[in-house]
């Protein structure tokens, strides 16, 4: 019988995100293995202002805003932020 460890009831054994054709996967690391993500970022490029706001507010929520979202001279809406669990990202409508 395998048992698991009480800290990792709340964990992500495995995820699967379909976008399109594309699969990303990912995984919560075993104790002790955690690192903060660091020299990367993860982009959204979106079409909809309003959707892109709305995504980057729920992100930001209980992480930490880089850049607000706005509109930049190349974009109709950006914004950096820090989600909750360390992951950067940016926002990006085309």
């Amino acid at each position: 019988e395998k048992t698991v460890p009480p800290e990792w009831t709340g964990k992500i054994l495995h995820a699967r995100l379909e976008v399109g054709a594309w699969i990303v996967m990912g995984s919560d690391p075993p104790p002790g293995h955690y690192q903060t993500p660091a020299g990367m970022s993860l982009s959204l490029l979106l079409t909809d202002y309003e959707q892109a706001e709305k995504i980057f507010h729920a992100l930001a929520e209980n992480g930490a805003i880089r850049m607000p979202f706005q509109k930049p001279f190349w974009s109709k809406g950006y914004g950096q932020l820090i989600d909750q669990f360390q992951v950067p990202w940016m926002i990006n409508v085309d």
